[in-house]
């Protein structure tokens, strides 16, 4: 069995990959009236919002001790058009169109982890501590 810092080595070379794949994706063209952001505490990581993604602006989320069973998706508000496509179709209702500068206030807090360089609410939270 491996060991965790081999786990953690993994999961930080699959965030790694990810953040390379994000760069090559286009961005988009003008800022939309609402953004998706995903609750992390309710996602489950079934990827079934991916499907439905036009932009392909959700990336997976590798979790730490077991990347693929503890999982969870992340919307790169960057490059979100607002289609509301993945809200409509997440079977968990995780997955609020929140409006643009509403969403943008808001996400760190429903994010837990980050493969898109976004604020988590870790961040928020040692960022009110200080």
């Amino acid at each position: 069995m491996p060991d965790a810092g081999y786990k953690n080595a993994f999961s930080e070379s699959k965030a790694s990959e990810t953040a390379r794949e994000r760069a090559q994706k286009p961005p988009r063209k003008k800022a939309p009236p609402k953004l998706a952001v995903i609750n992390q505490s309710g996602c489950t990581g079934c990827e079934a919002c991916i499907v439905f993604c036009p932009v392909d602006c959700i990336e997976i989320v590798p979790g730490v001790d077991h990347t693929q069973m503890q999982q969870v998706v992340e919307v790169d508000l960057a490059r979100c058009i607002g289609c509301a496509l993945c809200a409509k179709n997440c079977p968990w209702d995780t997955i609020p169109m929140l409006p643009y500068e509403q969403a943008i206030k808001e996400a760190p807090q429903m994010t837990l982890i980050s493969v898109c360089g976004q604020k988590t609410a870790k961040d928020v939270t040692s960022e009110a501590a200080a």
